[in-house]
């Protein structure tokens, strides 16, 4: 299996072109490291799209929701999907208007979902994706009865038709622009996780677990 995905005609990035990246291993980073993805596709002649979860196994991404849900039912009907994750790293302040930008890490993926039919399958997703929310914690909880697996959907995408865009670094001003008298720089942005807030109805004496 080559390290680069393949460059294709609707996958190749045209505007900022040095910006795109077909790496495997880069790829398959960006969507590791974020837990949503906006997906979108065309029902009923227009253009639709939702923010979900996802995870990945191997060269396939998923995602699931519920299978009345009008956008992942067409994909299930067989709708091309397209499927966009994005981190933002920083904002980028340029000493122009214009050169204002953003340092970014981002994904797209076109393709048809395939549906995950089979029950343990599907359970093998739920467990996966709860996995991917927090490690450990799918061997503590109430998992998946039938009614609920019967009303998910999971939906799988093979990872070829995609592609990458990253942004890194300072901003770039027009040179004449460098003598002005404006402070330019990037103001990094990172997500953490705050303080636990336990549920109104949690039982005493129970406590979660460090992440």
């Amino acid at each position: 299996m080559s390290d680069q995905y393949e460059v294709q005609p609707h996958t190749k990035v045209v505007r900022g072109p040095n910006r795109a990246s077909y790496d495997r291993t880069q790829i398959h980073g960006i969507i590791d490291d974020a837990l949503i993805c906006h997906v979108g596709t065309v029902v009923n002649g227009r253009p639709a799209m939702i923010p979900t979860a996802h995870w990945r196994v191997g060269e396939r991404i998923y995602i699931h929701g519920a299978s009345k849900n009008r956008i992942l039912a067409a994909i299930a009907d067989g709708a091309e999907a397209c499927l966009c994750i994005t981190h933002l790293d920083g904002l980028v302040m340029a000493r122009s208007a214009f050169h204002h930008s953003a340092n970014y890490r981002s994904v797209i993926i076109y393709g048809h979902g395939t549906v995950v039919a089979d029950d343990a399958d599907k359970m093998e997703h739920s467990r996966l994706f709860t996995e991917k929310l927090e490690p450990g914690r799918w061997d503590h909880i109430r998992q998946p009865n039938k009614q609920e697996l019967k009303a998910t959907v999971f939906l799988g995408f093979d990872l070829d038709q995609v592609s990458a865009k990253v942004r890194a670094g300072d901003p770039v001003d027009d040179e004449e622009d460098y003598d002005l008298d404006v402070w330019a720089g990037v103001l990094p942005c990172h997500t953490v996780w705050g303080a636990p807030i336990d549920d109104g109805r949690l039982k005493p004496g129970i406590q979660r677990k460090a992440r």
